[in-house]
């Protein structure tokens, strides 16, 4: 929920009765605009029920109006999101270029942006085995250099009551745990390649002087004391989460699936609200 520092508005800090209201610019990949498997569509689509969804509902909870836009594209890293060729922007254009133009055209106005970049950036990389190591610190090398850019480029053109807040990561592939001996050395190596790129992103957006919502901390992500999974038995704690917050132990034809579910959806918009500021 709403940490003491959540977005404010100027007509709070003037005492003002007018409506408090302002915009959310939410960017990223499939998660950020809440994809799910759905019973028209079970391998996942964008559904109104993802985190950005949910933060403007607390935010309207506390009196504060958000004029949604979702610009989040399915498999984005922070090349395309720079670059374009996704799966949204075939030709010309980029995420990037969208999000630049939506900024400009709002200056002068409140708000706030969610960055949720880098899990794609790295996923390929968790099932090359051996090679595995490699291939994550090449592209975390990539991501290093071009998130910065993503950051500074977003901040030039934001008007001064503009809040920025990145996203980390929860581990959907500690479910993976159930599966197991293979299953489990499995969940090991991504806990340990999704640790490496929360600490990365931490810094990045320190560096940014951004904050960061540490969903794996809302998700329990490193509790490994021992709970009962309905079904399972006996599991570590942050195995039953990422069973009980995502699609991940789900029955076919949904499952599995590394999205969140609208608990986990939950979760995140909380993390990005402990972490709002006001914009001034």
């Amino acid at each position: 929920m709403a940490s003491a520092a959540a977005l404010s508005f100027s007509a709070v800090r003037a005492g003002a009765d007018a409506p408090l209201s302002g915009f959310y610019l939410d960017l990223g990949g499939s998660a950020s605009v809440g994809f799910q498997p759905t019973e028209s569509f079970p391998h996942g689509q964008p559904t109104t029920d993802g985190y950005a969804n949910d933060v403007v509902a607390y935010e309207a909870a506390r009196g504060v109006t958000l004029d949604l836009t979702e610009l989040g594209c399915g498999g984005e890293t922070t090349t395309t999101m720079i670059s374009g060729g996704d799966r949204c922007y075939h030709d010309d254009g980029s995420q990037l270029a969208d999000a630049m133009a939506f900024l400009r055209a709002h200056d002068g106005e409140e708000g706030i942006v969610t960055i949720d970049l880098g899990f794609n950036d790295l996923r390929g990389c968790l099932h090359l085995g051996s090679n595995r190591q490699a291939c994550v610190d090449a592209r975390m090398a990539v991501l290093q250099e071009q998130l910065p850019y993503i950051l500074q480029s977003l901040q030039g053109v934001a008007g001064a009551g503009v809040s920025f807040v990145g996203v980390g990561f929860d581990d959907p592939y500690l479910a993976d745990a159930i599966a197991g001996r293979t299953g489990a050395r499995f969940a090991s190596h991504s806990e340990t390649v999704v640790d490496q790129l929360n600490y990365a992103l931490s810094a990045i957006y320190a560096s940014a002087s951004i904050p960061m919502a540490t969903v794996s901390s809302f998700f329990d992500s490193h509790d490994h004391s021992s709970v009962n999974l309905e079904g399972v038995g006996m599991v570590a704690d942050n195995v039953a989460n990422a069973c009980e917050l995502t699609w991940m132990c789900a029955p076919k034809p949904y499952g599995p699936n590394l999205h969140p579910n609208d608990a986990g959806y939950l979760k995140i918009a909380a993390a990005i609200e402990s972490e709002l500021q006001p914009p001034w």
